[in-house]
């Protein structure tokens, strides 16, 4: 009758990860010999553990990936393409996000820049990071909506404090003057505060002509490329596995 009441008190204060593990180890045999204190540290250390798992769930959720099965686990890695696992194990470590330093994915079509991208998002998502992945079309569509019901403020908050921020496509179609004035805006509220990941088709020495060669590419590109990581992926086969080999990240089947 205890311990139905106190599950009772553990649902009511939503310690759901406690009271699943309260209701599992006091039914093991193997755990019948455990002291109170060891007992009570296994039951925190589950309801720990549920609410990282919930946390992280929630991240994963709100980076809104394209790719559900990006992650580092199911990169292939080949030099000539420029796809260096040295390298991406380096950025792995998260120390380029916590120096606000962003990186810069260029390649034709079909290279896998867009996976690689988000492989890298997921893998900070993974370790408590507030990651975004967003189209340019999409978010040029935002920043007209934003005006449109008087929210520009509070999408461009969003944007600033979003710890990885990452733009696919970049360079996809040309950008009107407000565009281009948006993207300046995005780039001064994340400037060292921030990390930003982008993934073109153009190189990065195209940047400066596509964005009109002007006072406004100076400053996106002053913003973007200063202390950016780079890849240039030459091939046009996929980075990706193929999907019948893939499996959750940090499962991958060999």
């Amino acid at each position: 009758m205890l311990v139905e009441q106190t599950n009772e008190k553990l649902a009511q204060m939503k310690l759901f990860g406690m009271l699943n593990s309260v209701k599992d180890r006091l039914s093991r045999p193997d755990h019948q010999s455990l002291s109170s204190s060891e007992l009570l540290s296994l039951v925190v250390d589950d309801e720990w553990l549920y609410r990282e798992n919930k946390k992280m769930s929630s991240r994963l959720k709100g980076a809104k990936f394209k790719e559900q099965t990006a992650c580092i686990e199911n990169l292939e890695y080949d030099a000539s393409r420029g796809m260096k696992k040295a390298e991406v194990l380096e950025l792995a470590q998260n120390r380029w996000i916590e120096a606000h330093q962003n990186i810069l994915i260029t390649g034709p079509s079909g290279a896998g820049k867009s996976y690689l991208a988000q492989a890298l998002g997921n893998h900070a998502c993974r370790h408590g990071v507030r990651v975004q992945y967003i189209r340019i079309p999409k978010l040029m569509f935002a920043f007209v909506q934003a005006r449109a019901d008087g929210s520009y403020g509070t999408l461009m908050k969003r944007l600033s404090k979003t710890e990885v921020l990452i733009i696919d496509d970049f360079g996809l179609a040309p950008l009107s003057e407000q565009e281009k004035q948006d993207m300046v805006e995005v780039a001064e509220e994340r400037y060292a505060i921030g990390s930003t990941i982008l993934t073109s088709q153009l190189p990065v020495n195209a940047w400066h002509e596509y964005l009109g060669a002007g006072r406004i590419a100076d400053a996106l590109l002053d913003r973007w490329i200063h202390n950016a990581h780079r890849f240039e992926l030459k091939s046009r086969e996929s980075l990706r596995k193929e999907k019948r080999g893939l499996t959750d990240c940090g499962h991958s089947e060999k």
